[in-house]
């Protein structure tokens, strides 16, 4: 694998290689002091990955790879992994990589050919974005800022003219299968069908992710507050702008919680503004407002965000 070190800023759905060969992906914004990332894949010769070099790797789940830092790198756990830039040896981009992706692979190269987007405004992030990817490999694209917008509409109209085929059921159910939500499958398909966030191409499932753009990386910085119990809410939408961004962010109307957030892509893009949702989650005290967290953990159990709005019409 191939990897040279970039001057732009790291952002979310960069990748990252520490010194000792590890593989991160970028998880949040706030990069400047320490790059807060997860850790997916780590050097193994018997790993079921390879890289193009030959090296192999295997992929490492979300607890595993929590237990793995808590194991090696205490100093780097927090609510995600927090690597001192100096131990990072070099960063993957998607859209610089993009290029190296769409030469060789042909399904990308023809999936990204129904859209129309500016250069270095899109990529390939996750296994394709490391040379890791296999014959089971889903395609995540991402597009930055107000580019997103333009790609979601583009994927609808794809869709409605039949170059893209409606997600088959088969698919719906192994996202949802996947995700386990605490809502039911008739109301996941109901608030998915309406995203136009990801989709099926060619029998290979691919998510259109957003990220800001490097001029919008710290707008709404986002920091934990001291939980202070859960709560369920009813409360009208005021601001979906930044929905389909991770954390998830919702302003609403409600006489004690300012924001709904949810760190689960399970309800990224769930309401428009306008519409009433109702959410579960814990609630968090940030001094003059409050905040409703959902996706407190990696499986979010008890926790959800519904628009009441969609399901009653």
């Amino acid at each position: 694998m191939e990897i040279k070190r970039m001057e732009k800023p790291i952002r979310l759905r960069d990748f990252l290689v520490d010194r000792d060969g590890g593989i991160y992906a970028v998880s949040v914004y706030d990069n400047d002091e320490r790059a807060g990332c997860v850790l997916r894949y780590l050097p193994d010769p018997d790993g079921e990955r390879t890289c193009a070099d030959g090296k192999r790797y295997r992929k490492i789940e979300f607890d595993e790879a929590f237990a793995w830092i808590r194991d090696h790198h205490p100093d780097w756990n927090d609510t995600v992994h927090r690597i001192p830039l100096d131990q990072i040896a070099s960063v993957l981009k998607p859209e610089e990589e993009m290029g190296r992706i769409m030469q060789q692979n042909p399904r990308v190269r023809s999936l990204t050919s129904l859209f129309s987007l500016p250069e270095k405004s899109f990529g390939c992030t996750g296994s394709l974005l490391c040379g890791l990817e296999n014959e089971a490999s889903d395609i995540d694209l991402v597009v930055y800022g107000e580019h997103w917008f333009s790609a979601q509409r583009q994927l609808a109209d794809a869709v409605s003219a039949g170059k893209i085929p409606e997600m088959s059921e088969e698919m719906w159910r192994k996202v949802y299968r996947k995700r386990v939500p605490e809502i039911g499958f008739d109301d996941f398909v109901a608030h998915e069908a309406r995203k136009y966030n990801r989709g099926e191409y060619e029998g290979t499932y691919f998510d259109l992710l957003f990220s800001r753009g490097y001029a919008g990386q710290n707008a709404v910085p986002i920091k934990k507050g001291v939980p202070t119990g859960r709560d369920v809410i009813e409360a009208t939408v005021t601001d979906a702008s930044l929905a389909f961004d991770n954390p998830s962010v919702y302003a609403i109307d409600h006489e004690e919680i300012s924001y709904v957030l949810s760190f689960t892509h399970t309800y990224a893009g769930q309401a428009l503004a306008g519409e009433v949702i109702e959410a579960a989650g814990v609630v968090e005290d940030h001094g003059d407002e409050k905040w409703l967290i959902v996706g407190t953990t990696r499986e979010a159990r008890g926790e959800y965000i519904l628009s009441r709005t969609l399901l009653n019409r």
